[in-house]
């Protein structure tokens, strides 16, 4: 058998014990070893070739080790980009080897360049619209790169206040067409209990956040799923805390379903929007789905 087809057959004969251990130690080198492991290293570590421990690190996480990496570098650049401090020192604590492959896709990790980020979202431009829905109040904002923040809140003063935290120094601007579109789709997603897919996210986090993130959104409407299956899902068990303090960290609501996400035993455990909020969504998304399963049969 060649070397090929040693590693073929090793990878069909991995276990799911053994994958989720082949992930939590990649994952452990690649947030901790520096300088950090090429995929030659991280495969040859886990017994498998490149191309079938890359296949299986994206099957379980949704993103490649170096997609991997470079998010958490950028997390990294975030927590480095201090008001008055320099971008320079900055990047290569984020442990980039070059300042210019950073501007070079600083929109991409940001959103933004790295002297706005730093200076609190400056040169930035956000649409922001508010809209009644039948769970209240909607935020609605984005930038270019796409929906940055969909909130739900008591009052509109309240809503902006929470995107003016968020982003002190960006420029404010009145919704324009696209982002009434925006704003059209995702209050109807929450009046029908439908699912909510296809619009373009500009969506920021660590990469464990992210991870998180795709998660809840392969879980279908009228499902949910217990932090710890989650964790699971992810190759991370044992994290359902950290998990759960992830869907707290979700900025887009409906878009990111983390009202799907319950505890252990099915109850309903956090929403950052309120749990009355949260119960309405799994019940409206609950009939849906059996209307939709009478219909079929």
């Amino acid at each position: 058998m060649n070397t090929r087809s040693t590693h073929s057959a090793r990878a069909e004969a991995v276990s799911e014990p053994a994958a989720r251990r082949i992930i939590e130690a990649a994952c452990r080198s690649l947030e901790n070893d520096e300088p950090a492991p090429g995929l030659a290293q991280l495969a040859e570590a886990a017994g498998l070739s490149r191309w079938h421990f890359q296949r299986l690190f994206k099957r379980r996480l949704g993103v490649t080790p170096k997609q991997y990496l470079n998010a958490l570098r950028a997390q990294r650049l975030k927590a480095s980009l201090q008001p008055g401090g320099s971008i320079t020192d900055a990047v290569y604590a984020a442990g980039f080897g070059s300042p210019s492959r950073v501007y070079e896709s600083a929109r991409r990790m940001l959103g933004m360049s790295p002297g706005a980020y730093r200076d609190g979202g400056q040169g930035l431009r956000i649409r922001r619209a508010v809209a009644q829905s039948r769970l209240g109040l909607l935020l609605v904002a984005a930038t270019e790169a796409g929906i940055c923040a969909i909130e739900f809140g008591e009052e509109e003063g309240e809503l902006l206040e929470r995107l003016a935290r968020r982003f002190p120094r960006a420029a404010s601007l009145e919704p324009d067409e696209v982002l009434r579109g925006y704003v059209e789709r995702i209050v109807a997603a929450v009046e029908a209990g439908a699912e909510l897919s296809g619009l373009p996210l500009d969506i920021r986090g660590t990469a464990f956040q992210h991870t998180v993130w795709r998660a809840l959104q392969n879980i279908p409407a009228g499902g949910t799923r217990t932090y710890s299956e989650l964790a699971e899902a992810i190759g991370r068990p044992g994290a359902a805390r950290a998990v759960a303090r992830a869907c707290a960290s979700n900025p887009l609501a409906v878009a990111v379903p983390c009202h799907r996400a319950v505890g252990k035993d099915g109850g309903l455990t956090g929403y950052r929007w309120g749990l009355e909020r949260k119960k309405a969504l799994l019940e409206r998304e609950a009939s849906r789905a059996a209307e939709g399963s009478e219909k079929e049969g």
